[in-house]
């Protein structure tokens, strides 16, 4: 079948007709809302930017950067030949590292698919000496491995001729003419969203990411927020846009930013709304491969970034960019695997909790399961602690580790506890208050 008669197969049963008069109304499925409460209890997940762009170890965003035009940016697929991926070996070292979900970039900014697209040619499997659908093996070994699996995938294509008017970026340097049709470039978009939905089984969400390019666009949200949710009803749809959720969205992400903080600068008009959250972070500067960044964070700046998340009652989902051969870099694994061996010991204070009965502070965070608040103090400044009182007494307060009794004082002006300086620990020191 051709490409332009399989697109039309695809595309003409979509098609959803709307009208400006009356304002869409999402009713989330069942489904949906227990994925939800999956997805807060998850709190930890696997994000990962790999695309050809790997092969020049400069980015997710060198063919902008570099203004490369496409006809040379179309060079990169014949380079792109990852023997070395395993997708069972990162869906393990994400599970040892104590994650419950990965997000991976079906497509990214440059316009190439990571999978096998019937819709258009510029595909891994098409276009590359690997010829293998890389998300149809990662999704196999996600559903062996009991992990979910999300789907990033942009909005915005530096290659598209439709993809018209331009945004701030993917300019005239790509060679494209100055014209195009921005409702044929969404039908492409949808249509490719749609073997997503349809091919690879299950999927846990659609990560959206490229809308702030053309912020005042019309992107159509409801026509392809109705797609997405009558294909997989208990899939999640979340946007990176940096916004206030819109109608038809089941989380809210966070860019490289706790929730309620604009410390990049992406987002100034973005308040917290109250559908489950999640902030993204890179382990080094980059989101994709870089050669030259070696500027690694600890394992105890990554592991307290998780905690604060949690008390900020949001996911955190860490970001590898693997190497054009398919490897995770090893500095990145040996994080990863040193924040599964913490898990491992404190893990209860962290999955399927919820942020706590005090707003994040200086010294660290608290979270809540139950009748249980879990102090974590990441940042030791006195002797004492004292917390400001939330109008509930507590029955006993001890280390989280080792089960070692507290000793605190409540009263009418909070609650103090005194922790020997030879209990503290390096990364995380967890009291447990048990309520009555």
């Amino acid at each position: 079948m051709k490409k332009t008669a399989l697109y039309l197969v695809l595309i003409l049963p979509m098609i959803i007709i709307t009208t400006a008069s009356g304002q869409w109304k999402y009713e989330p499925s069942p489904e949906n809302l227990k994925n939800r409460e999956w997805f807060q209890d998850a709190r930890f997940g696997l994000f990962i930017h790999w695309g050809v762009y790997s092969v020049l170890g400069a980015g997710e965003w060198v063919m902008n950067n570099q203004q490369i035009p496409i006809k040379t940016y179309e060079k990169l697929p014949s380079f792109f030949n990852p023997i070395a991926f395993d997708a069972r070996e990162w869906v393990k070292l994400a599970k040892a590292a104590g994650m419950k979900y990965i997000t991976i970039t079906s497509k990214h900014h440059d316009g190439f698919a990571m999978w096998h697209s019937k819709v258009s040619d510029y595909n891994i499997v098409d276009r590359t000496p690997y010829r293998k659908d890389i998300l149809k093996m990662l999704a196999e070994a996600c559903r062996e491995e009991g992990l979910k699996l999300f789907f990033y995938h942009s909005q915005l294509d530096w290659r598209h001729p439709d993809y018209f008017p331009r945004g701030f970026t993917g300019g005239s340097y790509t060679g494209r003419p100055e014209s195009g049709n921005w409702y044929s470039y969404l039908d492409y978009m949808d249509a490719q969203l749609t073997e997503l939905l349809t091919e690879y089984g299950d999927v846990a969400g659609i990560w959206f990411d490229g809308m702030w390019d053309k912020k005042d666009a019309d992107w159509r949200l409801e026509q392809t927020y109705k797609l997405i949710h009558r294909l997989q009803p208990g899939a999640l749809l979340g946007s990176n846009h940096h916004m206030p959720p819109y109608e038809g969205e089941d989380f809210q992400m966070f860019e490289k930013d706790l929730p309620g903080h604009n410390t990049t600068g992406f987002a100034p008009e973005q308040q917290i709304g109250t559908l489950p959250k999640e902030t993204c972070e890179t382990i080094n500067n980059s989101w994709g491969f870089n050669i030259r960044d070696d500027k690694h964070k600890s394992t105890k700046d990554l592991i307290q970034y998780l905690v604060k998340a949690a008390g900020y009652d949001a996911n955190f989902l860490l970001n590898v960019g693997p190497m054009p051969d398919g490897r995770i870099q090893p500095e990145h694994q040996e994080r990863l695997l040193q924040m599964g061996e913490w898990l491992k010991k404190y893990g209860a204070t962290i999955y399927g909790t919820r942020g706590g009965p005090l707003t994040p502070r200086d010294w660290g965070v608290t979270t809540v399961k139950g009748n249980k608040v879990y102090v974590h103090v990441l940042n030791w400044q006195d002797e004492s602690l004292l917390l400001p009182a939330w109008g509930r007494k507590i029955k006993s307060a001890k280390l989280f580790s080792d089960q070692t009794p507290v000793k605190f004082v409540q009263n009418e002006y909070g609650i103090t506890l005194r922790i020997p300086k030879n209990k503290r620990e390096e990364f995380d020191t967890v009291v447990e208050l048990e309520l009555q």
